[in-house]
C-alpha cells in the first residue's frame, strides 16, 4: 500500500529511524521473527538504545504504524498535485506497479503487517485498520469528484484489486502479474471516468 523503505535515512532522529527500520524489517521478515536486534541493526542504532526510546516490540510495532501513516501521508500529498481525480488514482495504480519487485518479494509493505496484526487481540490490529481505512476514504474521495454515486464501492473494489495482486505477485515470485493488474486497473479507472453514474 506504501512505498517500502529502501535504507533508513541517516539525518533522521534515532525514534523515527527505529520506527522506519521496525517497518522495513517486519515488511522483509515478518513481526514474530524480527527481533529488537534486526531493528537497530537497521536503523544504525546501538541495541542498547532501542530499549530507552521503545519498551516492547510491541511499542516498534505501533511505531510502524505510525511511519507507515506518515508515508501514506506524504503520498496523498503527491497524488493530490495531479489535476484531475482521474490522474491521481492512475498515479496510485503507478506507484504500486513501480513496487512491483519488493511486491513479488515480500508482498505489500502495509498489507502483510495488517494481515499478520489480525491475528492478535492488543488493538493493533485496529490501528493498522485506521491506516488502510484512510487509503479507502481517499480514494472514495476520487472516484466521487468523477461523479460517482457507487465512490465507496469503487474505492473498495481498487484497493481489494491492488491487495489480491500483491498476493498472487508474492505467491509466485512474478513481479509482471502486477503490471498486467496495473494496466487493467489504469484503462477501469479510465472507463469509469467516462461512463455515466449507473442509476
Amino acid at each position: 500500500m506504501t512505498d517500502s523503505v529502501d535504507r533508513v535515512g541517516p539525518r533522521r532522529g534515532k525514534r523515527e529511524r527505529l520506527a522506519e527500520a521496525a517497518a522495513q524489517v517486519f515488511h522483509e521478515q515478518g513481526v514474530e521473527k524480527t527481533t529488537l536486534t534486526d531493528i537497530a541493526r537497521a536503523a544504525d542504532v546501538p541495541v542498547g538504545n532501542v530499549y530507552y526510546y521503545f519498551k516492547t516490540k510491541d511499542e516498534l510495532v505501533g511505531a510502524a504504524i505510525g511511519a507507515h501513516a506518515q508515508r501514506l501521508e506524504a503520498l496523498i500529498a503527491a497524488l493530490d498535485s495531479h489535476p484531475t481525480p482521474q490522474e491521481r488514482l492512475k498515479a496510485l495504480v503507478r506507484g504500486w506497479t513501480e513496487q512491483r519487485e519488493v511486491a513479488a518479494r515480500f508482498g505489500c509493505p502495509f498489507g502483510t503487517l495488517s494481515s499478520e496484526l489480525d491475528k492478535r487481540t492488543d488493538g493493533l490490529d485496529r490501528d493498522a485498520a485506521e491506516v488502510m481505512r484512510h487509503l479507502v476514504d481517499w480514494a472514495e474521495q476520487q472516484f466521487r469528484s468523477m461523479g460517482r454515486d457507487d465512490s465507496r464501492e469503487l474505492a473498495v473494489a481498487l484497493i481489494a484489486a491492488y491487495q489480491g495482486i500483491s498476493l498472487l505477485t508474492n505467491t509466485f515470485r512474478d513481479p509482471e502479474l502486477m503490471a498486467a493488474e496495473g494496466l487493467r486497473l489504469e484503462r477501469w479507472i479510465d472507463s469509469l471516468a467516462g461512463a455515466s453514474t449507473p442509476g
